[in-house]
């Protein structure tokens, strides 16, 4: 019942918190003039002067509101980081739900978007962000729930860098076109193999994390 009410409020959270950020692209876009198919090449009031500083800050603020949610809901770091990614990633999901309720946006998974700005633009089509978010909540609760259970979730050396190659892998799919997009020009090719490859890393760290707390769970 824990779990399941610490579950709940966390995605309920993440859910109404993507909701409002939905609604302030919109409202954006309807006050600067442009549509969601008008992102390439990157151009315009909004990308330049102090929108271009606001809206950095307001990924950061998301990001603290994100971690925030995850801190105060687990009890050890990795529970804390588990909370986290599941907040994270249904964050991010229904952020595409909700637009495409609201303006029909994005058209298809493969449609292109601007991910992230800190430092450079991040991009990708949106099954990109979506795959990465799914794997956040399905790992997320799942350790979530061993640790709710008794389980001793630890990660050493070879998990921390098998999650950090992966990530940075990942990141480096995203902005492997930031010289380009930052001249003003479109979306190339989209690294999938280098995307897959970190996918793949994190998922290995991951689930040795997991496989570990089992263990744990029936020595005890």
């Amino acid at each position: 019942m824990v779990f399941r009410a610490r579950a709940i409020t966390v995605i309920v959270f993440a859910v109404a918190m993507a909701y409002m950020e939905a609604a302030v692209v919109v409202y954006l876009q309807r006050a600067l003039g442009i549509t969601p198919d008008q992102l390439f090449p990157l151009r315009g009031p909004e990308m330049v002067g102090d929108l271009a500083a606001i809206e950095v800050g307001r990924e950061f603020a998301t990001l603290i509101m994100l971690g925030g949610i995850g801190w105060l809901t687990g009890r050890t770091w990795l529970e804390r980081m588990a909370w986290g990614a599941v907040a994270f990633g249904v964050w991010d999901v229904f952020y595409y739900v909700w637009l495409w309720i609201f303006v029909g946006w994005p058209h298809s998974p493969g449609t292109w978007d601007v991910l992230f700005l800190i430092p450079v633009p991040w991009i990708g089509p949106v099954w990109a962000p979506l795959a990465v978010s799914a794997a956040l909540v399905g790992f997320g609760l799942t350790a979530a729930r061993r640790a709710e259970r008794g389980a001793a979730l630890r990660a050493g050396r070879r998990e921390v860098g098998l999650g950090l190659v992966g990530g940075l892998l990942v990141v480096l799919s995203f902005t492997a076109d930031a010289p380009r997009i930052m001249a003003g020009g479109l979306p190339g090719w989209f690294p999938w193999p280098l995307f897959a490859a970190g996918m793949a890393s994190a998922a290995c760290g991951a689930c040795l994390v997991l496989r570990y707390g089992v263990r744990e769970t029936q020595a005890a």
